[in-house]
C-alpha cells in the first residue's frame, strides 16, 4: 500500500510539472482525493503561516516592479558590466546573484541575459561562458536571499521547532548559506572561464558568419537599458525596499528587539514569519504612498504573477506530501533513521532530485525539510544542504535556463544532443556540490554554538 501511495504522489508530480506551478498545484488536488478517498489516509496539514509569508513578500516586490525599481536594479548591475567586459564570466554571475538576492525570484534576470550576451560577443567572448553560470548563478542566490520563497519556507519551518532546542533564526541561516552559495557559484564562473572553444577557433561559429543573414542577427542590435531615464520615484522605491529587508534582518538577528505576548501564562516573542510579513506589507505601501505607483499595475506585474504560481504549487505539493509523509512518518523513521543519520549527504540528493521533480525550491523544502526533521537530521544539517535545493537545471528544461539559451544569439549555449549534455550540467554541479560541501564546514562552525 506504501508503495502504491507513493507512486500516486510521484505521478502527481511529474504529471503537474508538465503544466508549470499552477498545474502541479491543481494536479495536488487530485493526488490529495486518491490518498484520502482511496487509500484512506488522515489529511495534512496545508502550510498556511508559509503560504501568508511568501504572499506579504511577492506583494512588496511586485509593487518594487510597478514603481521600476526592479529596472533601476538592472539598470546599476549593466553600468558595471559594460565598465568592466573583460571580465564578463565573473561579473555576470555576481550580477544574477545579486538581483536575486535583492529581489527573491531568479525570474528576474530575463533583462540581463541579452545584455550578457551582446557584451560577450562584441567582446569576442564565448557567450556560454558568462550566459550559462549567470542562469546557475540566479538560481543560487535563493537559497541566501532574506526575500525569497524558499528562504523564508525555511525559516518557517525551522521556527516550528521552538522550545526543543532547535530554533534558528533568519541571519543564523543566512550566516552559512550567503558565503556558502556565493562561493560556490564563484568556483563555477572560475571554471567557466576557459570552458569551449574560444570564437575565433569555433568551427560552427565560424560557419554562421559566413551567412550575412546570420552575422547580422548574432551582431545586430545592441539591447541595453543605459539610454533609459527613470523618475526619482523608482530610486526612493529601491531604498525602501533595501530598509525593509534590513530591517527583517535586523529583528531576526535581534530577538529583543521583538515585542513579547504573554497568552494563557505563556510568555513569546513576537514570530519572525509575522515580522516578515509585516515588514514587507509596510514597504509595499511605502512605496505606493510615496512611489507614485498605479495600484492597477501591481497585480499585472511578470514578479506578482509568478510569485501566485509559486503559492498555488506550494499549496498543492506540500498539502499532499504532509498527507504522505504524516500516515506513514513511524514506519520511515524506523526504517531510514539510521540511515540518514550515518549517511546524512542522502538527505541533499533526495532533495536536489526533489527540485528538479517539482520544479519549485519552495515547494521541495516544504515537502522535504519537514520530512527529514521528522527522520532525525540536525537542522543545522538541514541548513548546510540548503544549496541542493537547485536541481532545476538538471534537466534544462526551466524557463530560466530556456530564456538563457534563446537569447544567446550566438548558438554556444544550448542543450546537447543527449539532454544531459548540455551548457548548465558542468557549472551548476560545481556550484551545488561545492555550496553543499561550504555550507557543510560553515553549519559546523557557526551553528553549534547559536542554537537556542
Amino acid at each position: 500500500m506504501i508503495v502504491a501511495e507513493l507512486i500516486t504522489v510521484l505521478a502527481c508530480l511529474l504529471l503537474g510539472s508538465r503544466y508549470g506551478g499552477m498545474g502541479l498545484g491543481l494536479v495536488s488536488g487530485v493526488g490529495l482525493f486518491v490518498l484520502m478517498f482511496v487509500f484512506g489516509l488522515a489529511p495534512g496539514e496545508p502550510p498556511v503561516r508559509v503560504m501568508l509569508t511568501i504572499l506579504a513578500v511577492i506583494g512588496c516586490a511586485a509593487t518594487l516592479q510597478a514603481a521600476s525599481g526592479l529596472n533601476v536594479m538592472m539598470q546599476f548591475a549593466e553600468r558595471l558590466l559594460r565598465k568592466h567586459p573583460d571580465h564578463i564570466t565573473l561579473l555576470a554571475p555576481l550580477s544574477t546573484f545579486t538581483i536575486t538576492f535583492l529581489c527573491g525570484s531568479g525570474h528576474m534576470v530575463y533583462t540581463l541575459f541579452p545584455i550578457i550576451a551582446d557584451i560577450a560577443l562584441h567582446k569576442g567572448i564565448r557567450p556560454e561562458r558568462p550566459m550559462a553560470v549567470a542562469a546557475i548563478a540566479g538560481q543560487m542566490s535563493i537559497c541566501a536571499s532574506p526575500v525569497s520563497v524558499a528562504l523564508v519556507s525555511l525559516v518557517s519551518i525551522l521556527a516550528a521547532k521552538q522550545g526543543v532546542g532547535h530554533a534558528y533564526s533568519m541571519l543564523d541561516i543566512m550566516l552559512v548559506t550567503l558565503p556558502a552559495s556565493l562561493l560556490g557559484t564563484m568556483l563555477a564562473a572560475l571554471w567557466s572561464m576557459r570552458r569551449g572553444l574560444a570564437l575565433d577557433d569555433d568551427p560552427e561559429f565560424q560557419a554562421k558568419l559566413a551567412d550575412p543573414l546570420q552575422r547580422n542577427i548574432i551582431y545586430g542590435e545592441s539591447a541595453t537599458l543605459l539610454n533609459t531615464r527613470y523618475p526619482p520615484s523608482a530610486y526612493r522605491s529601491v531604498g525602501i525596499f533595501f530598509a525593509a529587508i534590513a530591517a527583517v534582518v535586523l529583528l531576526g538577528a535581534l530577538p529583543a528587539l521583538r515585542p513579547a505576548f504573554t497568552v494563557k501564562g505563556v510568555t513569546t516573542l513576537l514570530d519572525m514569519n509575522l515580522v516578515i510579513q509585516m515588514m514587507m506589507l509596510i514597504a509595499g505601501a511605502c512605496i505606493l504612498f510615496f512611489c507614485k505607483v498605479a495600484p492597477a499595475e501591481i497585480a499585472n506585474g511578470s514578479l506578482f504573477r509568478a510569485g501566485m504560481t509559486g503559492i498555488f504549487s506550494v499549496f498543492g505539493v506540500a498539502w499532499m506530501t504532509d498527507t504522505f509523509f504524516g500516515a506513514h512518518m513511524g514506519a520511515l523513521q524506523l526504517s531510514l533513521a539510521e540511515v540518514v543519520k550515518t549517511q546524512p549527504w542522502l538527505y541533499a540528493v533526495v532533495l536536489f532530485l526533489t527540485t528538479k521533480l517539482v520544479n519549485s525550491q519552495a515547494a521541495a523544502i516544504v515537502a522535504i525539510a519537514p520530512m527529514g526533521l521528522a527522520l532525525g537530521i540536525d537542522p543545522a544539517l538541514i541548513i548546510a544542504f540548503f544549496p541542493a535545493a537547485n536541481g532545476y537545471f538538471f534537466i534544462p528544461t526551466y524557463p530560466t535556463d530556456l530564456a538563457c539559451i534563446g537569447f544567446d544569439r550566438s548558438g554556444t549555449t544550448r542543450i546537447g544532443s543527449y539532454l544531459v549534455n548540455h551548457s548548465f550540467m558542468v557549472p551548476g554541479l560545481i556550484a551545488v556540490i561545492a555550496s553543499s560541501a561550504i555550507g557543510y564546514v560553515l553549519a559546523r562552525v557557526l551553528l553549534s554554538s547559536t542554537a537556542h
